[in-house]
């Protein structure tokens, strides 16, 4: 039974924000009054299936994170972690900070995430040990050489573009993590892949876009009106 887990939220605020275009975090960009991160810890701090939350920062963010958490009226337990050089890192060291029986990783740059698919995520761990959002392809892709030269092209009906949150068994992930310490990944669903483990889809929607670029910030406004 799902409501006998423990479950840890770890969102995750340490990125470099290199293709932002700006020098300053993404996550702490302003919209209608609050910051991005903002949005993401209340989605979370809400959701009745979350007993607590710990959040990845870089150090210099620390005493800003710390002071947007004073501001909110939050009804969870959130504990700030120092993140990584890598996604890797930062996501080792929080769910290492925690003994829950579940973790659900969300990338905090993606604010207009919505209660039903954080729910479903973590409800369909009844019967996978990893399970991620994502959204199907609109287009046609196709796999290249490293010269460009196309060798491949998928189905699209079966071709999917991953999102967060994505929820794991926090043991085997963090077993994962040591076992593949040295390999550079995207998300944390490969590395179960890469020992066999099935990793359920959801499928979401695609207002729950990552804020990547600035030009962004002018399409999660709508979204999040």
């Amino acid at each position: 039974m799902i409501e006998n887990k423990k479950v840890t939220a770890v969102i995750l605020a340490a990125g470099s924000s290199t293709r932002f275009g700006k020098t300053t975090n993404k996550n702490l960009e302003v919209i209608h009054g609050k910051t991005v991160l903002s949005y993401s810890i209340q989605a979370f701090s809400q959701n009745k299936y979350i007993d607590d939350i710990i959040i990845t920062a870089k150090e210099t963010d620390m005493t800003t994170i710390h002071d947007i958490l004073n501001k909110e009226k939050l009804n969870k337990n959130i504990k700030i972690v120092l993140g990584g050089k890598t996604r890797n890192e930062s996501v080792k060291n929080s769910i290492e900070k925690t003994e829950s029986d579940i973790v659900i990783i969300h990338d905090g740059a993606r604010p207009a995430i919505k209660q039903k698919y954080i729910d479903e995520c973590i409800e369909t761990m009844k019967d996978f040990v990893g399970v991620t959002i994502g959204v199907k392809s609109k287009d046609t892709v196709k796999i290249s050489d490293d010269n460009n030269v196309v060798i491949n092209t998928t189905k699209r009906s079966n071709t999917w573009l991953i999102q967060t949150p994505q929820c794991f068994d926090r043991k085997i992930l963090l077993d994962m993590h040591y076992k593949f310490q040295n390999d550079e990944v995207t998300d944390d669903c490969i590395l179960l892949e890469k020992n066999g483990y099935k990793v359920k889809v959801i499928e979401g929607d695609y207002t729950n876009i990552k804020i990547t670029t600035y030009e962004d910030i002018d399409i999660i406004k709508n979204f999040l009106k």
